[in-house]
């Protein structure tokens, strides 16, 4: 069942950043891609549980601050060691100039 929360609002992520949003005790992660997309994904890194919004994005890849695992941001998955486990990934719409994700 969908569950639609406001994260941030649009303008608050530049084109090729990412911005941590949490909620619940639960950390997120929402990218803006270089062509103005929108994307969320689970907040820390799957190898070891390392914030994302610390780290790098370049095109549609997240760079883990910490080991510098990368993930595709659009899909979750995990792009070489030593991340092995892909990244859960949210559906995001943007309304009026807030983005909001689905946690259901």
């Amino acid at each position: 069942m969908a569950q639609w929360v406001a994260a941030c609002a649009a303008d608050d992520i530049d084109p090729e950043d990412v911005v941590p949003f949490t909620l619940g005790g639960r950390a997120y992660a929402i990218y803006r891609s270089p062509e103005s997309g929108y994307y969320a994904t689970d907040g820390l890194c799957t190898h070891e549980q390392t914030l994302l919004c610390d780290g790098l994005v370049d095109g549609g890849v997240i760079e883990c601050p910490m080991h510098n695992g990368r993930f595709d941001y659009t899909s979750g998955k995990a792009l070489g060691a030593p991340v092995l486990t892909d990244l859960r990934t949210y559906p995001v719409q943007v309304v009026d100039g807030t983005v909001y994700i689905d946690v259901g």
